[in-house]
């Protein structure tokens, strides 16, 4: 079976087969126990109650994604506009399940995920990570250089203040697209 190119930038280039096809997509309400099994299988995420990921998959779907491999879900990016800021995406949380690790998936669905029509309009990403994170560390940076490394990092939420030492701080990443 011949392999063709189905996606090419810069960044990332996914060959595919019939076999070995990659979807990315909406995620559905149907998703929502999917979802909860993904995140509870990405440490250091923190694992939210399962009816917030079927909350995400429909009524926050449409700034969510879901990338499926060979039937099953290999990664999702939860976000949502800020409701006081509707040019803003809050990109919440990103998943990649330990066998899709490696391979560029999410930054493709965060690239996939800023290309819906509805999301044109979106000129600043923010998103909270700790500082113990190197996984989104990494993603956001690589967004980040994308569009011109303008991003600033703040904290947002500081361990002792607002979680009494039961939590990390989380840094505020800042993001503005060019």
């Amino acid at each position: 079976m011949s392999t063709e190119t189905i996606h090419q930038s810069a960044t990332l280039t996914r060959l595919r087969t019939d076999e070995d096809a990659w979807v990315f997509r909406t995620p559905r309400i149907e998703d929502g126990i999917r979802i909860h099994e993904l995140i509870a299988s990405c440490p250091p995420l923190d694992e939210n109650s399962s009816y917030c990921n079927f909350l995400q998959s429909s009524h926050f779907n449409k700034t969510c994604i879901l990338a499926e491999h060979k039937g099953s879900v290999a990664g999702f990016i939860s976000g949502y506009l800020k409701p006081e800021a509707p040019n803003e995406l809050f990109v919440w949380q990103v998943a990649v399940s330990p066998e899709a690790r490696g391979k560029g998936l999410a930054f493709h669905m965060l690239q996939e995920l800023l290309m819906r029509d509805h999301l044109s309009d979106v000129n600043v990403v923010e998103t909270t990570i700790t500082g113990s994170n190197k996984g989104s560390w990494s993603l956001f940076r690589k967004l980040d250089a994308a569009h011109g490394e303008n991003g600033e990092v703040t904290v947002f939420l500081d361990e002792k203040q607002h979680f009494k030492g039961k939590h990390d701080t989380e840094f505020l990443f800042r993001i503005p697209l060019k």
